[in-house]
């Protein structure tokens, strides 16, 4: 092969004048470096295009998802708005009276009625705030009176003990409620405690109750 090809490469510059194999020695470079000039040139302007138009999908990509961020926010106002929750001690098909306990005791509310976005726990008793604002809660709380037993619950915000309900007499049924209004950042955790020493009461008739919603955000 390499002999065919050297022989054949012999006639066809025998086949050239001196003057045209100098001529043609001549141009011959030239026009291939004209040729790589232009080809670098077009790479060069199509590394450039490239990058611009990486630059622009990616600026698409950030806008995207800036405006699914915006409308995620609206969607999620929209729901946090929407808070409220009501929930009694027992359901209503059982009866039973809680404590006395020798220590403040979490009251975990298991009927639970309402709980619009899912903001009260019926696993720990516990509420938490979904978006910073202004709150309302209410808590019942009732019992037999046996003139050595009162019936109270506190309303903690995280750790602090806020208001207390309480209420004993020496014999027939008794209750109390209060009411408070908070301002809750978002996460702070909102429950009730049942004072030291003292009982409540629930059945069918949903006497000792928790409930809250949120008035307004902030």
């Amino acid at each position: 092969m390499k002999i065919s090809v050297s022989f054949t490469l012999w006639l066809l510059l025998g086949s050239v004048s001196p003057s045209e194999c100098t001529d043609y020695q001549k141009s011959f470079p030239q026009d291939i470096y004209a040729a790589l000039r232009e080809m670098t040139a077009s790479l060069v302007r199509l590394k450039a295009d490239v990058t611009t138009l990486q630059r622009e999908f990616l600026q698409t990509q950030e806008q995207a998802a800036q405006q699914k961020t915006e409308v995620d926010k609206l969607k999620q106002q929209q729901i946090v708005q929407q808070v409220a929750f009501s929930a009694s001690l027992v359901p209503k098909d059982q009866r039973a009276t809680t404590g006395p306990f020798p220590s403040l005791t979490t009251l975990i509310y298991k009927h639970v009625v309402t709980n619009i976005g899912n903001v009260y726990n019926s696993n720990t008793g516990v509420f938490t705030a979904p978006v910073k604002g202004a709150y309302n809660f209410e808590w019942w709380v009732g019992a037999f009176g046996d003139n050595s037993h009162g019936s109270g619950a506190w309303l903690v915000k995280n750790s602090d003990l806020l208001f207390m309900n309480f209420e004993q007499q020496a014999d027939g049924f008794m209750s109390s409620s209060k009411g408070m209004t908070l301002l809750l950042d978002v996460g702070d955790v909102v429950f009730i405690r049942l004072q030291t020493n003292t009982v409540v009461f629930d059945d069918g008739g949903h006497h000792t109750t928790f409930s809250g919603f949120l008035l307004f955000p902030m």
